[in-house]
């Protein structure tokens, strides 16, 4: 199936497109995209790695095209891939991820380089930039479990370092409403379809990413200006 004909993120002509940018910009939906709150960094980051070998993080908050597209221009990434995690291996394509009952989640493996960009780090532009965690089962214009914002931690050592900073952020009212974000075990990660690598950067002028996404990098770039890499890091997957 070809990304142009994607049921759910159709391409628009430019005049629509701009009249669903003037509506998105003044309703809830549009909040998700543009919205950014600058945060405290994470009180707890865990123990230093005991090597600079990459590690990863797989974490989900709505369409994978913006995760991806966020983490591929963070400074210390050396790799973000879309896919699906939470559900099983014979349910891990789109049109069934889509449909919303495979317990799949549209998520994101990052890898990174812990000499340059800790892990508690990541977490803190994925709650700041990347999505919004107080979304239940949704993220802006898309609705369904499967756009959950959801952390799959590795270890016990990726488990608590996303609880802790989660009870920070609560205690400290950083959101007007609850984080919903869940801390799932990591069972599985499983590559999405090629055309869905890299999506944001092949696709800067298509309407959803415009409004979508590509507000997100900009956050990013605004609050972040430290960490951010003005060329994104592509995909490895072939």
């Amino acid at each position: 199936m070809l990304a142009s004909s994607l049921p759910r993120r159709p391409l628009i002509g430019l005049g629509a497109a701009l009249a669903l940018g003037v509506a998105l910009a003044w309703s809830p939906l549009g909040h998700a995209a543009s919205r950014a709150v600058a945060l405290p960094p994470p009180a707890t980051t865990g123990p230093a790695p005991p090597d600079d070998a990459p590690h990863s993080a797989v974490l989900a908050g709505g369409c994978f095209w913006g995760i991806e597209a966020v983490f591929q221009h963070l400074d210390g990434v050396t790799d973000a891939v879309s896919g699906y995690s939470g559900g099983a291996a014979r349910t891990a394509d789109y049109r069934s991820v889509s449909a919303g009952r495979t317990r799949h989640a549209e998520a994101v493996r990052i890898t990174y380089d812990p000499g340059k960009i800790s892990y508690a780090r990541l977490l803190q532009v994925f709650f700041s930039v990347a999505h919004d965690p107080t979304q239940l089962n949704r993220q802006g214009p898309d609705i369904g479990p499967q756009y959950r914002s959801a952390i799959f931690h590795a270890d016990e050592t990726q488990r608590r370092v996303a609880q802790a900073y989660i009870d920070q952020l609560d205690a400290a009212g950083a959101f007007d409403r609850p984080i919903v974000t869940r801390l799932d075990p990591l069972e599985a990660f499983y590559p999405a379809e090629a055309y869905h690598q890299d999506y944001a950067y092949h696709h800067p002028n298509q309407p959803y990413i415009v409004f979508n996404d590509l507000p997100k990098v900009a956050n990013l770039e605004r609050l972040f200006p430290e960490l951010y890499r003005d060329d994104p890091v592509l995909s490895a997957m072939p």
